[in-house]
């Protein structure tokens, strides 16, 4: 478990997160969202340690992150993380994904059969072992996704955090790429993602944590987030839930009936 206390963070003497506490919970898919610039990638970067902290305490596997500066290996043991921009290397995909495998390796870096046993049962999870061989910039968006996923669940961490893993992405391959973040959660994984698009978080959270500036405006199953009409004032939109004929429930958004709208070509 991933938790913050009272966090305050931001960059150079720009505060961005206010006071911020919750938890990330195995088993669950947790999704941060909320407007440009409400704090979403600055607490995934608190919680994976890699942004210190000005106020307040971020504890992983129950340690304060800070303790995990003397070895940060053993913090990659604990959680992946992959930022929403990446350089692509001219390697293969098998390689990409045995960098997984670092935080477990001593220097000169020696892959054992352990790391390769992960590594295929990584790209068979993602659906790429048949692309082993080929170069990673040869690949389409939505596969070099799946590679760095692949990458992250070969680091075999108990948590994995995801800033807008489905950015730039089809909307069959989004889908595949949550519906496998869904599948980790449910062997016991604890999987945080940062999402913009409000249809899909919706849909793939088991909880929602909804961000204001750097504040923590509402957090929940999306039931009850939906309900609250917290997102219609935070997101400025209106919220209407759809039942499905299979029982299924779902939403729609779109702008307040108060607000102009175009008019179609007459």
């Amino acid at each position: 478990m991933i938790e913050l206390r009272n966090v305050t963070a931001g960059y150079d003497k720009k505060k961005v997160l206010h006071a911020l506490s919750l938890q990330f919970e195995p088993g669950l898919v947790t999704v941060l969202a909320g407007p440009n610039g409400s704090g979403k990638s600055t607490l995934l970067r608190c919680a994976a340690g890699l942004l210190p902290v000005w106020q307040g305490q971020v504890l992983v596997a129950g340690r304060p992150v800070c303790e995990y500066e003397k070895d940060r290996r053993k913090l990659a043991r604990q959680l992946a993380y992959l930022p929403q921009s990446r350089p692509v290397p001219n390697i293969t995909v098998q390689r990409m994904v045995l960098h997984g495998r670092f935080p477990y390796l001593s220097y000169p870096r020696r892959y054992a059969r352990d790391d390769y046993a992960a590594c295929q049962q990584a790209m068979e999870a993602c659906g790429i072992a048949q692309s082993a061989g080929e170069q990673v910039t040869a690949l389409s968006g939505g596969q070099r996704q799946k590679v760095y996923l692949a990458m992250a669940m070969a680091q075999q961490t108990p948590a994995i955090l995801l800033d807008e893993p489905t950015t730039y992405l089809d909307i069959r391959h989004q889908l595949e790429v949550l519906e496998l973040c869904k599948t980790l959660a449910r062997k016991g994984h604890t999987l945080v993602l940062v999402l913009h698009d409000l249809n899909l978080a919706m849909r793939y959270a088991d909880r929602l944590f909804l961000l204001e500036q750097g504040t923590l405006a509402a957090g929940g199953t999306p039931a009850q987030i939906a309900e609250s009409g917290i997102l219609d004032r935070v997101f400025g939109v209106q919220t209407e839930r759809l039942n499905k004929s299979d029982g299924k429930i779902t939403y729609a958004f779109d702008l307040p009936l108060n607000m102009p709208r175009s008019k179609p070509d007459e």
